[in-house]
């Protein structure tokens, strides 16, 4: 007998990530997967299937130059990338998810900004439980490269970030 295909067996997030110069015209555009972490899948399976304490916040924030994600990372050990906060908001931004729709959801309507304060080279994005720029602690759900490398971003540059999460058999 076949065993029935029940439950999710693919979580995914893609990232899209846009760089707009001052002048409003687009410098740059990446879109790349997220490698999701050990912590991030064990957080998963704890807040939806055994109902223990649920985290309603999630924050975007932006990797270092050639970012290497690994399934053991966590925002107190990630040694294949650092955290950027170069850029004017004093915390990471909100992952503002719309309502959930055919196994997908999205910040689209609402993307996380970043003022960017500094020339930066940057590598790809994260998603964590705690806004504070720079902080070791929290719940790194997991990460990703760009796809097309690193980018250049300068000073008085603008990145929106819209992340959008697919759950699907």
């Amino acid at each position: 007998m076949d065993t029935p295909n029940i439950g999710v067996k693919h979580l995914t997030t893609t990232y899209h990530v846009e760089c707009y110069k001052p002048d409003g015209s687009l410098r740059w555009a990446d879109d790349f997967h997220n490698q999701v972490t050990t912590v991030g899948l064990n957080d998963s399976l704890n807040k939806h299937f055994k109902a223990s304490s649920y985290t309603a916040a999630w924050y975007v924030g932006l990797a270092s130059a050639t970012p290497t994600f690994a399934l053991s990372d966590t925002m107190a050990s990630h040694s294949g990338w650092t955290e950027i906060t170069d850029y004017s908001e004093s915390v990471l931004q909100t992952l503002t998810l719309g309502t959930p729709s055919g196994g997908s959801v999205s910040n689209t309507a609402s993307k996380a900004v970043f003022s960017i304060n500094a020339t930066v080279s940057i590598g790809g994005a994260f998603l964590n439980t705690v806004s504070t720029k720079g902080d070791t602690s929290g719940i790194l759900y997991g990460g990703g490269a760009f796809s097309g490398g690193n980018r250049s971003a300068q000073s008085g540059d603008t990145l929106n970030v819209t992340c959008t999460l697919v759950a699907s058999n």
